[in-house]
């Protein structure tokens, strides 16, 4: 409420473990109102304000934008008039909102990253539908951190433009129960992510929700469905439901009830031909294959954890103390911070050789912009197995080919900040 959280980490531990016991194993910790965990993923037109004037009247703050930082999108904030509008406060306005502006300001809060890593302790599978892109971006950041797969898109609330970092985690992703026009359309958008990590496609529908359902294509469509028809697999004729004196036709009432999922399939073969249907046939077990490798996820080992770390520089401060080994002391509130110039360095000596393959550096405010992964087995002959000129900060994972060290050293070359670089923890996994 008014931006500060009315639970704390024992609420949502206490949360985890009572859905857990009811057999939960799949969740979204944010829906249509920002919470105290995450930011939302807007609703359009009228059903946006109305949803705009609820989570005002939830919270006592409205959806708030800013210019978005990449090619993802939340979806355009609901400017259209709703009856909703009467029941706000007198004085009380929604506001107007830039075009430009189009990603929602909150993304994951530090609640939220405590309970996704709940989520991975307890084998949980997490919702991103409905989160802000800001959201999703940093979410994924966490588990490919972890390289954790239970990730899913069910319905079509994601921005396409992270679907392949959803599958290279063996996540699973559904389109919305689109018209078979739409869904055709929206599946070819995304098929040769599907063919290249060989995963299958599934549909999200929303009885019992808010959301619109395919509407009829009319009796005299191209390629409308023919009754009787065989069903996929070919075992069963069907012909149009009847429910008491109502006969149903997927051409005429389009799909009216959950009882019309078949027609509607051969509604989407008939326009986007047998291929969209097998993969659709696929669907069950690709998240099946999610929900397993969720269940026999190990965490690494962070190799780095309480070893010995070396800077060129650490900041001064009378205060408290930006020494190297902050960085790999495990606690995520402490942090090394270097000196305010492009050139620096930190690295952390692991004790011994081993086969390393993936670093992760969880960033504070200061972060790199340039700057590369460095390995040595001695500590003298350093070769850069990863490096990046577009770093963004938040939480960073570098993968590369598992390469024989002993010691890891980040090599700052250009700094995203007029601050030096600094980093809360720094993690070293093995191939």
């Amino acid at each position: 409420i008014l931006g500060l959280p009315q639970c704390g980490k024992a609420d949502i531990d206490r949360g985890l473990d009572e859905l857990y016991s009811l057999g939960v194993r799949s969740m979204f910790l944010c829906h249509k109102f920002d919470n105290a965990l995450c930011g939302v993923r807007f609703d359009s037109g009228g059903l946006g304000t109305a949803i705009n004037v609820g989570q005002f009247l939830s919270t006592g703050t409205f959806w708030q934008t800013e210019k978005c930082a990449g090619p993802q999108h939340d979806n355009p904030i609901g400017n259209a008039t709703s009856e909703a509008e009467g029941d706000l406060p007198a004085g009380v306005d929604v506001p107007s909102y830039d075009s430009g502006a189009q990603c929602n300001k909150r993304g994951l809060t530090a609640l939220c990253e405590y309970d996704g890593h709940g989520m991975m302790k307890r084998k949980m599978m997490l919702e991103i539908d409905h989160m802000s892109v800001k959201a999703v971006g940093q979410a994924l950041d966490i588990l490919e951190s972890e390289s954790y797969p239970g990730v899913i898109s069910s319905h079509s609330w994601m921005d396409l433009n992270w679907t392949e970092r959803v599958y290279a985690l063996d996540g699973f992703a559904a389109q919305y129960m689109h018209g078979s026009q739409g869904f055709v359309a929206e599946a070819a958008r995304t098929k040769a992510l599907r063919d290249k990590y060989g995963v299958g496609y599934g549909y999200g529908t929303d009885f019992n929700g808010i959301g619109d359902h395919p509407a009829p294509r009319g009796a005299d469509a191209p390629d409308k469905v023919t009754y009787p028809f065989r069903s996929v697999d070919g075992g069963s004729v069907i012909d149009r439901q009847t429910s008491g004196e109502r006969t149903f036709d997927i051409n005429t009432d389009g799909a009216a009830h959950v009882g019309m999922i078949p027609d509607w399939i051969e509604d989407i073969r008939r326009v986007g031909g047998q291929g969209v249907v097998d993969d659709l046939f696929r669907g069950a077990e690709s998240y099946l294959d999610t929900w397993g490798a969720t269940e026999q996820h190990q965490a690494s080992v962070n190799l780095a954890k309480g070893r010995t770390a070396t800077a060129g520089s650490s900041e001064w401060n009378p205060f408290t103390s930006y020494q190297p080994g902050r960085a790999v002391d495990g606690d995520g509130g402490s942090r090394w911070a270097s000196d305010w110039s492009d050139d620096q360095w930190w690295q952390v000596d692991l004790g011994s050789t081993h086969l390393v393959g993936k670093v992760t550096l969880d960033w504070e405010r200061a972060y790199g912009k340039s700057y590369r992964i460095e390995l040595s087995t001695d500590g003298t002959d350093w070769t850069t197995v990863w490096s990046t000129t577009s770093g963004d900060g938040s939480l960073d994972t570098a993968k590369f080919t598992g390469t024989p060290a002993r010691y890891v050293r980040v090599h700052g070359l250009g700094r995203g900040t007029d601050w030096g670089y600094s980093l809360y923890e720094v993690g070293v996994h093995s191939a």
